[in-house]
């Protein structure tokens, strides 16, 4: 495509120090089916020729467009191909991904033939495969986050953890730039966007297809920056639940293990009441905890008008717990959200 011909489609590239992997990314980008789309790398410092590499790709591909600034972050680069990005749709890509050539086009098809759909994602694949347990808790969220395909079990799950992988989203420019872009802040900017997106109505899909392949690695941010600590994670939680759904109404809390237990304390110290706990073992229930009872399954239900928030991490707990809300008549989605 030359420069002169408007892209359909604007992928917002950062890349720091992205060594062997970023020719497999770019080569990927290359392939796409979609031809009119431009790719927006933003160098944010790397100091291993990643700068020089991309330099090199872009004098024989003109859809490359190369920023090179000195280290400012990924929210900094971020914002800054948001900026440059000249399409309607922009997509995300990180410079360690492979994208599947039908990608860009699959996703523009999907955004152009549905008009209420703001923020796009696909499944996704994780690789190469590790052998750690980080990696294998990244495998559990990959399971996880590619069963929440439609906008309502993703809003429903929001609260869980990101129901969307960042580098697999396609989304409308406009809306983007509406929430402001990425927020710089000591937390998880795509989570964070999420959230955010949610708050203002905005409505997420997901394509069924394997179109990304996610790339894990001991040295990726997720794992190793403080930003995306359980900590950072937990505060935009309870952040978000306070921007709406927390106003004007008690929490009860289902669990009072070690993560239900952080969750009010979290809850308290931003000035939520948090009215009770809702328990099944029998050692607990009639203690008090931070100040609230424990309570039995069944008084869930008198305790009205609160929020009721199941924050129990272990697998198939979650599902077991949203069953027993809904038998007692709570709403999911809006009298219960699960948290963990």
């Amino acid at each position: 495509m030359a420069r002169n011909v408007s892209p359909e489609v604007s992928v917002l590239l950062p890349v720091r120090d992205a060594g062997p992997s970023l020719s497999r990314c770019l080569d990927s980008l290359a392939a796409q089916t979609l031809a009119a789309h431009e790719v927006i790398a933003v160098d944010d410092g790397s100091q291993d020729g990643s700068g020089e590499r991309l330099i090199a790709r872009a004098a024989r591909d003109p859809r490359l467009r190369v920023i090179r600034t000195p280290a400012r972050g990924i929210v900094a680069a971020l914002n800054l191909a948001l900026a440059e990005a000249r399409a309607p749709i922009v997509a995300r890509m990180d410079a360690d991904d492979w994208s599947h050539p039908r990608r860009l086009a699959a996703q523009l098809a999907r955004l152009r033939d549905d008009p209420r759909v703001d923020v796009l994602g696909c499944r996704v694949a994780i690789g190469p495969p590790g052998g750690d347990a980080a990696a294998a808790g990244m495998r559990a969220y990959l399971e996880w986050v590619n069963d929440l395909v439609d906008h309502d079990t993703m809003a429903r799950a929001r609260f869980v953890e990101s129901p969307i992988v960042h580098p697999s989203v396609a989304m409308r420019a406009q809306a983007l730039r509406a929430l402001g872009g990425y927020r710089d802040f000591e937390g998880p900017e795509d989570y964070d966007l999420w959230l955010r997106a949610f708050d203002a109505g905005m409505r997420f899909a997901k394509l069924p297809e394997v179109l990304l392949e996610w790339r894990d690695s001991p040295a990726r941010l997720t794992r190793t920056h403080a930003s995306y600590s359980a900590r950072a994670f937990l505060r935009l939680k309870v952040g978000a639940l306070g921007r709406g759904l927390l106003v004007g109404r008690p929490a009860v809390v289902w669990g009072a293990g070690p993560i239900g237990k952080a969750f009010a304390r979290a809850l308290q110290g931003a000035g939520h009441r948090v009215a009770a706990f809702v328990e099944v073992d029998r050692r607990k229930i009639g203690q008090r905890i931070h100040g609230a009872p424990v309570v039995v399954v069944g008084a869930a239900r008198s305790f009205e008008g609160a929020l009721h928030l199941g924050a129990v991490g272990q697998k198939g707990v979650r599902e077991r717990i949203r069953d027993e809300a809904v038998r007692l008549g709570l709403v999911d989605g809006h009298d219960f959200f699960a948290v963990a």
